[in-house]
């Protein structure tokens, strides 16, 4: 049975996000409220995680997780970034964006594009997630919460652990609707800046 927390939307309680955080460490998948829909999160180095939420979402071994993080420092670790395209995502972040860019030898080999090794990450502006990313101390791999044959991801966390139940480990919920559009994903793989997907963040920037 999922842990369900009820963490307040501006100032989430540190004692709340210190037991998220443990469970983290322990092995769980959580669903958890962004910027840009819900979503499915584990630690980077969870593999059984990752194979939990691809059985949740009924999704191959060709699906691309995401990294969220908390800052450039902890960003910066991930993926090679230069000077340029640091300006061009610091002037969009935080926000509803996911940047596609080589990856280092930080993330792990599962998690990069198979040719390109490239991955995703994205700095979220949410103020109960970046507490827990702060609490944690490294990146989430994270997933839309978009169940298999539905149109749009879940909204709302009393209706996650009402179906999730008994396949996540813990609910965030701050009691807000974080919406039902993804993220905008820029791909700075190949230096200019490519809109794969147009979604909740600006595209202007980058058009």
């Amino acid at each position: 049975m999922a842990k369900y927390f009820d963490v307040h939307p501006e100032n989430p309680q540190p004692r709340t996000m210190t037991t998220v955080a443990e469970s983290l460490r322990a092995g769980a998948v959580i669903a958890y409220p962004t910027d840009s829909c819900y979503a499915l999160g584990c630690r980077m180095g969870n593999s059984e995680g990752l194979d939990r939420i691809r059985t949740i979402r009924r999704l191959d071994d060709r699906h691309h997780f995401t990294l969220v993080c908390q800052d450039f420092a902890q960003l910066g670790r991930l993926v090679q970034i230069d000077n340029t395209v640091f300006r061009a995502i610091r002037s969009a972040t935080p926000g509803s964006y996911t940047f596609i860019l080589p990856a280092t030898k930080e993330v792990p080999r599962r998690l990069l594009h198979p040719k390109k090794k490239t991955v995703g990450v994205r700095l979220p502006d949410h103020v109960v997630v970046r507490a827990l990313l702060a609490e944690l101390g490294e990146p989430l791999v994270s997933s839309t919460l978009l169940l298999p044959d539905e149109e749009e991801p879940l909204t709302q966390g009393w209706e996650i652990q009402d179906r999730l139940d008994h396949v996540v480990d813990a609910v965030i919920d701050s009691g807000e609707d974080c919406g039902t559009e993804p993220t905008t994903v820029v791909d700075f793989s190949e230096g200019g800046a490519e809109i794969v997907r147009r979604g909740a963040g600006d595209v202007s920037r980058f058009e």
